[in-house]
């Protein structure tokens, strides 16, 4: 017997879901890390709807999945709460003032771009967004890599993806291959605190819902049906079938959260479709830094941009507006379906020690992951110039030296010790780096 079911799960009304849900949604800024923090804070510490072991085994979970881990946290939480529609109205709460403002912002950028102002703010935070990737792989990794062994994993992580180009999903599935084969040998060094059942939890395990598979079977219609919809009515060569296949294929092989995801997204998005430049993937890192809800709003940044230069017929405007949402639209969605699909198994799997240590293993793996994010960040925001070098099966990008921009190395320098060093918030990081890009504009010291 379980015995979190021991204690009568809390039935919280709608209403009530709704102020918790939207104040945890305004309030998550920083990235995933900031607003998984958040969630803790009022729905653990403050609300006390979950304990400490509940809250860290639907984390994991949400970990695992293919998507945005916040966000998918939010809609656990939720239906833990009130069932499935509980977890559709608080991860819907999550995402949508993201929405909105990155929208928004997508459209001041395209409008002022020509101005000097707005590109000169934009100059400055991407010393604060590398900043910020720094942050949260020190972060993460003091957290992760506590054994010798999760460096190694690491380590082997970074060298795949950064040198060897292995695809993210391959290392992924690698990872916890290698993190269950170790803990069902029983071998040490990838030792993790399992998600056992807690009797003081307020939320019991929900039962299987008699609706469980039709709302599972219309969740995936309304991602596929959209996506099929379009590839046969505008051709696979039209910007928005583009859009919506690689954001569908990104859904369902984006897995260990927003910043490794970012990765794959910066490669196909620049390199593969050309939708953009790197310093705008930086700007669109930016903008979803700046605003409440998931980092991984960037894509719909993304997206507005990808419409709104290949707006066909269109008016720009509209095409970026429509890029946006479907970008969206065919990312988020999957991710509720994931959640759905998952979670009435995962919280009959409390406590199980295989699982753990191959999460335990995926989260190390991670760590080099977004420790390659950190250097191609790095690279494209202090160098104007990288170029591609190859040595048999390795390959990486290296920085063209003369091409390098002082004032932003000086900038993000500064970024990285107020943020490291000092605490600085990250409102106030954010701030101090635009009017730094300003100042530095009004200088003529500022370049694209």
């Amino acid at each position: 017997m379980n015995t979190a079911t021991a204690t009568p799960p809390v039935r919280l009304s709608y209403g009530e879901l709704f102020r918790v849900f939207g104040r945890v949604a305004l309030l998550s800024f920083g990235g995933p890390a900031g607003q998984i923090a958040t969630m803790h804070r009022v729905l653990v510490e403050e609300k006390r709807w979950l304990s400490e072991p509940r809250f860290i085994h639907a984390l994991n979970f949400c970990m695992l999945l293919p998507g945005p881990e916040a966000q998918q946290l939010a809609t656990y939480s939720g239906w833990l709460m009130r069932g499935t529609w509980g977890g559709v109205l608080a991860g819907g709460l999550f995402v949508l003032p993201g929405l909105l403002a990155i929208m928004a912002l997508s459209w001041l950028y395209v409008l002022g771009g020509d101005s000097g102002i707005v590109p000169a703010i934009f100059y400055g935070l991407r010393a604060a967004v590398l900043a910020i990737v720094v942050e949260a792989l020190f972060r993460i990794g003091r957290r992760t890599l506590e054994t010798p062994l999760k460096l190694a994993v690491a380590a082997s992580s970074f060298v795949a993806i950064a040198l060897l180009g292995l695809p993210f999903p391959l290392i992924v599935a690698l990872a916890a291959a290698f993190g269950l084969a170790l803990s069902l040998a029983g071998v040490g060094g990838l030792a993790v605190r399992a998600g056992d059942a807690d009797p003081a939890d307020s939320a019991a395990t929900p039962r299987l819902e008699r609706s469980y598979f039709p709302r599972a079977a219309l969740l995936l219609a309304l991602w596929l049906v959209p996506t099929l919809a379009i590839l046969v009515l505008l051709g696979p060569g039209n910007v928005f079938a583009e859009i919506a296949t690689f954001f569908s294929k990104l859904a369902v092989v984006s897995f260990g959260g927003a910043y490794a995801v970012l990765t794959y997204v910066a490669d196909e998005g620049v390199t593969t479709y050309g939708w953009l430049t790197p310093a705008e993937m930086v700007d669109g890192l930016a903008l979803a830094e700046t605003t409440p809800g998931p980092l991984i709003m960037v894509l719909q940044f993304v997206g507005f941009l990808a419409a709104f230069r290949e707006a066909g017929g269109l008016p720009p405007l509209l095409a970026g507006t429509l890029g946006g949402l479907l970008a969206t639209w065919v990312t988020f969605v999957p991710s509720f379906l994931a959640v759905f699909l998952g979670a009435p198994f995962m919280e009959r799997l409390r406590g199980s020690r295989p699982l753990a240590g191959a999460l335990s293993a995926v989260s190390a793996a991670i760590v080099g992951v977004i420790l390659n994010l950190a250097v191609w960040f790095a690279l494209h925001t202090l160098f104007a110039e990288v170029r591609a070098v190859a040595w048999g099966p390795f390959a990486l990008d290296l920085p063209t030296f003369a091409s390098i921009r002082w004032p932003l190395v000086l900038l993000s320098a500064v970024a990285i010790f107020a943020l490291l060093r000092l605490r600085v918030g990250m409102a106030r990081l954010l701030l101090g780096a635009a009017l730094a890009g300003l100042a530095l504009w009004a200088l003529g010291w500022a370049a694209s």
